[in-house]
């Protein structure tokens, strides 16, 4: 009986698997591909006999609800093979960890830059029911090392150990694990976002007419006071009921302030990160709105500026209200 579990990666990429990358001055591999045989784990031992009480909790974060893990005569979910064999936080007993070929296989990649790892996947083959009282024993090797891959997270090298399981001294199971210990892949940054704004259903009329290149201001129907931002209800009088008015375009910069830290490069125009101006624009038609000014370097932003609307694409999804002045205006 064998069962594969994948991870990480998917199918499993046995060591000739993949794309391989300057294999013929592959030097590193001539050394690593030496570790193939050696023992990874001698003399394990489990740190607990086989238990009811691990059996009942990984069938229950699993939900499996099998009869045959329950009761007298209950055996041990078969993919618990590799459970019996770990030392949790604290580690194993001292002389039935991990052997120190391991370490030195591990130490040689990590000094090549290969210091990154996942797990891709395992296969487990069944030759005993392990039932509670079972005391474990493993003895684990480094089955083999492949050539230098390139993958989608960067190129490095698949390592599979072998664990046999043992219970009670009979042959219980094998366990054969595999990871990718790689350097990532250098990958192109995308361009700066700016943050999404919050759309809901009491400003959605404010972005449906930004949409439409037009700067909506609602207009209470009962007293006629306009607001901006858009609320659900009349901030003078309390009326619910409104309507809109659209908005000039001109407007004088009521004050500001020059963002230095943290970098935002997504609000910079040289995309470096800042400094860059956040002004509070007074509307002519007496509504204030937060916005940027731009057409003027940070350090030109006064009080008392002018300023012009424009609508800013700035980036495929996003279009913004922003104001532009003139230098000298």
């Amino acid at each position: 009986m064998s069962g594969r579990e994948d991870e990480g990666l998917g199918p499993g990429p046995g060591p000739g698997q993949g794309q391989g990358q300057g294999q013929e001055n592959d030097e590193l591999y001539e050394r690593l591909s030496a570790f193939a045989g050696r023992a990874a784990a001698t003399a394990g031992r489990g740190r607990d006999p086989v238990n009811a009480p691990m059996i009942r909790h990984w069938c229950e974060a699993m939900g499996d609800t099998s009869a045959a893990y329950r009761g007298p005569d209950a055996v041990a979910p078969p993919t618990m093979l590799q459970a019996w064999t770990m030392g949790g936080l604290s580690g194993h007993t001292e002389g039935t960890g991990r052997s120190a070929a391991y370490d030195e296989m591990f130490d040689l990649l990590d000094g090549a830059g290969y210091t990154s790892v996942v797990a891709t996947d395992c296969e487990q083959e069944y030759l005993r029911p392990l039932r509670p009282g079972d005391r474990i024993t493993f003895d684990t090797v480094i089955e083999s090392v492949s050539p230098r891959k390139t993958t989608k997270l960067g190129t490095g090298y698949f390592v599979t150990t072998r664990t046999d399981v043992r219970a009670d001294g009979e042959p219980a199971g094998t366990h054969r694990f595999r990871i990718l210990k790689y350097r990532p892949a250098r990958r192109k940054k995308d361009p700066p976002l700016r943050p999404r704004p919050v759309i809901n259903r009491d400003n959605a009329g404010f972005w449906a007419g930004v949409a439409e290149h037009r700067l909506l201001i609602q207009r209470c129907t009962d007293c006629a006071t306009l607001r901006l931002p858009w609320l659900p209800g009349c901030n003078a009088c309390g009326g619910a009921e409104w309507d809109t008015v659209e908005a000039s375009g001109e407007g004088t910069v009521f004050s500001h302030v020059v963002m230095h830290h943290p970098p935002f490069p997504a609000f910079s125009p040289s995309g470096e990160g800042g400094p860059y101006a956040v002004a509070l624009v007074e509307l002519a038609e007496g509504v204030r709105i937060v916005s940027n000014v731009i057409g003027v370097p940070y350090d030109k932003v006064r009080v008392g500026m002018p300023v012009q609307l424009e609508f800013l694409v700035t980036d495929p999804e996003l279009e913004l209200p922003v104001f532009r002045a003139s230098e000298g205006g």
